[in-house]
């Protein structure tokens, strides 16, 4: 790897990152190349790959930089509104690039499939979503959606939100997932009782619920293998 004490433009070609890049395909290059394509320049003291070597340093990479929020990226000296925007926008395109790549005909056939369909997101998160995988009579997804962000209660989150896009797609069933910011994924009383209230309206409504998946930091529990809320 090159040492980069020079500005950007005084680099012989064969280390720049654009060109570089171009020679040699994106993957040959290192992550601080890709974000210094993306910002263009760096500030005084540090070319853009510097910048880029301490913004994914002080932010612990990719996931980091995608959690923080706008106004602390663009209050880091050398970042501004314009590359603050332009980096949220990629880390927004990988991030639905992620998500479309098994989305698209992808099929759940046990709680390990939908760890992997949502936990890389998911398992970081600074407050509880709750989301419904919406599947087929296949068990192939059809949706994701997420349909409340906050403190997950029992009686805050209300049953008819959960089936509103399965009926609208005419689902077969739908899978539930929830996190826990404390990255401990053993469900609590309440993740139970939301639970037996989601799979008894599933019942009335002919939409099976398929399991209840609690995904903590790198571990995830699945509510249905250990027959919580779901004692039929």
């Amino acid at each position: 790897m090159a040492e980069y004490n020079l500005r950007i433009s005084d680099m012989p070609d064969h280390e720049k990152p654009r060109e570089r890049l171009r020679d040699y395909g994106p993957e040959a290059l290192s992550d601080a190349e890709l974000l210094a394509i993306l910002l263009r320049v760096g500030v005084s003291g540090s070319n853009v790959v510097q910048l880029s070597q301490q913004l994914l340093r002080e932010y612990n990479g990719w996931r980091g930089l995608q959690r923080t929020s706008f106004q602390d990226l663009q209050n880091w000296h050398g970042m501004g509104e314009a590359k603050t925007a332009q980096l949220k926008s990629a880390l927004e395109i990988g991030r639905r690039l992620a998500l479309m790549s098994y989305e698209e005909r992808f099929q759940i056939k046990s709680p390990s499939d939908v760890a992997k369909l949502m936990q890389v997101e998911m398992s970081h998160l600074d407050q509880e979503h709750l989301r419904v995988i919406c599947v087929d009579t296949k068990n192939r997804v059809q949706k994701i959606q997420t349909i409340y962000i906050g403190s997950l209660n029992a009686s805050l989150v209300r049953v008819g939100e959960v089936f509103k896009e399965a009926i609208k797609l005419n689902s077969a069933a739908l899978i539930i997932v929830h996190n826990h910011p404390s990255g401990d994924p053993t469900p609590s009383p309440e993740d139970v009782l939301m639970t037996r209230q989601i799979v008894d309206a599933g019942q009335l409504l002919d939409i099976d619920v398929l399991d209840h998946l609690v995904i903590g930091h790198g571990r995830y529990v699945s509510m249905r293998e250990r027959g919580l809320g779901f004692e039929y």
